[in-house]
């Protein structure tokens, strides 16, 4: 008879959500006895003495312990390049050589009068001892080696100004020259940075002031790294302060030999501004009413409601300066289903835990 029924799957559905229902919201029998006995769960954690850390967090930007942009200081054709992107150089590398064909030439015909007029000058000096030469002879042939003497030394700093080198250790940027270019002054060759170093620039309130000295620890994260932590420490504090936003500037420098950190990059920086030894609370265990914060107490077996004062806060705790006292044991979760007065049971084994 039943064998041409068909069940409807809306029915079906509805009574798969009317059991689920049921299932959640029926009292489970641990729950239904706590009621009976009037009691609610709670976990607590005992309030004692401990190390709370003040930091100052700020923002700042990476820059390179050493930063250049190459380019030429004369008008010239590229001849060699040495270098390659990215290329690790030592100071004094050659890394391009213009076209010195003319300055050479040059060179090398001062070179020969030079020679040849420090022979002339020799022989009127031995004239002049038997007295078969002037005074005057002797002076402009002096004159004239000193005069060759100098504009080779003009030929040869023209030779230098045609080789650019580098000027420190570091790490080449991207070549924007080819052989064969016209170089003019100003022209971008490359870029070279210092990265063994990342300095860190950031500026904090002048309230901070009394707290930061040289050589004092900072901790520094990027976006590009999360959860990785490089750790400097403060090089350097300016001497003024800036009329308008009353900060100062301060300079961290950061070991980088691993080259992670780039310049430019933007770095969120953490400063042990002090160590507290006081009074800390999880943060979850406040119940703000109005302006203030209270928390309940275990006393004999329930719970009292106390009005506490909050000093300072970092991540998940605060510092409590006055409401209570070292040993209070304070109730951390379980704090919405509580009155003053709340009949309790502790859930938590160690109610040192939060």
């Amino acid at each position: 008879m039943l064998k041409g029924l068909k069940i409807s799957p809306l029915l079906l559905a509805a009574v798969v959500f009317v059991g689920l229902v049921i299932y959640l919201y029926l009292p489970k029998p641990e729950v239904q006895q706590e009621r009976v006995q009037g009691l609610t769960p709670i976990t607590v954690h005992i309030i004692k003495m401990e190390s709370f850390p003040v930091n100052v967090e700020a923002l700042g930007t990476a820059k390179a312990n050493e930063s250049v942009s190459l380019t030429a200081q004369t008008t010239d054709i590229v001849q060699h390049i040495n270098f390659d992107d990215g290329d690790f150089v030592k100071k004094g590398q050659v890394l391009l050589q213009l076209n010195d064909t003319e300055e050479k030439a040059r060179l090398n015909e001062l070179d020969i009068n030079l020679q040849e007029a420090k022979r002339q000058l020799k022989r009127i000096i031995n004239l002049a001892k038997e007295s078969a030469a002037s005074e005057q002879l002797l002076d402009e042939q002096q004159a004239k080696v000193k005069a060759l003497s100098a504009q080779m030394d003009v030929v040869k700093s023209q030779l230098d100004e045609l080789v650019i080198s580098a000027p420190f250790n570091g790490v080449l940027g991207i070549r924007q020259i080819s052989v064969g270019a016209l170089l003019k002054p100003g022209d971008l060759v490359t870029t070279l940075d210092d990265l063994a170093v990342v300095k860190v620039d950031f500026s904090i309130s002048e309230a901070h002031l009394p707290t930061v000295a040289i050589g004092q620890q900072v901790k520094t994260t990027s976006v590009a790294y999360p959860g990785e932590v490089f750790v400097g420490k403060i090089a350097s504090i300016a001497t003024r302060l800036d009329p308008i936003t009353r900060s100062i500037q301060v300079r961290a420098n950061i070991d980088n030999k691993a080259l992670k950190l780039r310049p430019g990059m933007l770095m969120q920086i953490e400063l042990q501004k002090l160590m507290l030894e006081t009074l800390v609370l999880p943060e979850q265990s406040l119940v703000p009413v109005d302006d203030k914060q209270f928390v309940f107490v275990v006393k004999d077996g329930a719970v009292q409601r106390v009005e506490v004062e909050v000093g300072r806060r970092r991540p998940g705790f605060a510092q409590i300066l006055s409401g209570l006292v070292q040993g209070d044991v304070v109730v951390v979760e379980g704090t919405l289903r509580l009155r003053d007065g709340s009949k309790i049971r502790i859930l938590n084994s160690d109610s040192g835990e939060g």
